[in-house]
């Protein structure tokens, strides 16, 4: 399979704080890699320096995109490129709704006028397969969701947005058990050959219908463990503490 995301050696921090040591990662087109570990291991700092997020500093490595370097790249460069992340914790926007937000950045990203009507239409599409409300398009960026509806609104951006590497830092965080059967459900239906998803996770749920084809374990910001789905199940059952004696 062709080569779509590739970190070599990466090393950052925050206010001079190591964190991530050494990264190494490759991702390919049409495959799905679970990201795992412990709080504070630095699951959510690698999902932020791959998107350039200016609060992290990258003190060495480098992070290739289809084979071409994104270092020098500013995150709304590298949205451009194809690289789409669902939040943690999404931010709520006064003034600006769902439907012109998605639509205002679908159009950035293509370089193109987007047809109103067109979109409408295929919002409302998607937003009926995640068992959303219509009207929650009008409403301003996730003012008053619930942390249910916040996820189901990362994922409809991920939809209408269809980015070729879709990285999601901990959307089953928070969800109940049918939000969090619509959410995986809405990223298999994102699945393709021409894209990847990144998942990051602290449980099963999401991924046993998404099943991954690599499952990294970072610990202390350092991927120490690569494998396939059945690592989550051992992870699931006994923690982390087994790793921990295996890198020991």
């Amino acid at each position: 399979m062709k080569e779509l995301l590739k970190i070599e050696n990466l090393s950052a921090g925050v206010e001079g704080k190591e964190i991530l040591k050494n990264i190494n990662l490759k991702v390919n087109y049409g495959e799905v890699h679970v990201v795992m570990g412990p709080n504070g291991s630095g699951k959510s700092t690698l999902a932020n320096v791959i998107m350039n997020n200016p609060e992290y500093e990258v003190t060495s490595g480098e992070i290739y995109l289809d084979g071409e370097s994104i270092m020098d790249l500013s995150t709304d460069k590298r949205a451009k490129k194809g690289l789409f992340m669902s939040f943690q914790n999404p931010m709520e926007v006064s003034g600006i709704s769902v439907e012109n937000f998605i639509r205002t950045a679908k159009s950035s990203i293509e370089d193109k006028n987007i047809s109103i009507l067109k979109f409408k239409k295929d919002l409302e599409k998607e937003m009926d397969k995640l068992s959303m409300d219509h009207s929650y398009a009008s409403r301003y960026l996730n003012e008053g969701f619930s942390g249910g509806e916040m996820k189901k609104n990362e994922i409809l951006q991920m939809l209408m947005l269809n980015p070729k590497l879709a990285i999601l830092d901990e959307t089953d965080s928070g969800l109940d058990v049918d939000a969090t059967k619509i959410v995986s459900q809405g990223i298999e239906r994102f699945l393709s050959k021409d894209n990847a998803v990144i998942i990051i996770t602290h449980h099963r749920e999401l991924v046993r219908e998404v099943v991954p084809d690599f499952v990294h374990i970072i610990l202390n910001g350092e991927i120490v463990k690569v494998g396939d789905h059945t690592l989550i199940d051992k992870i699931e059952n006994e923690g982390f503490n087994w790793i921990r004696e295996e890198v020991n």
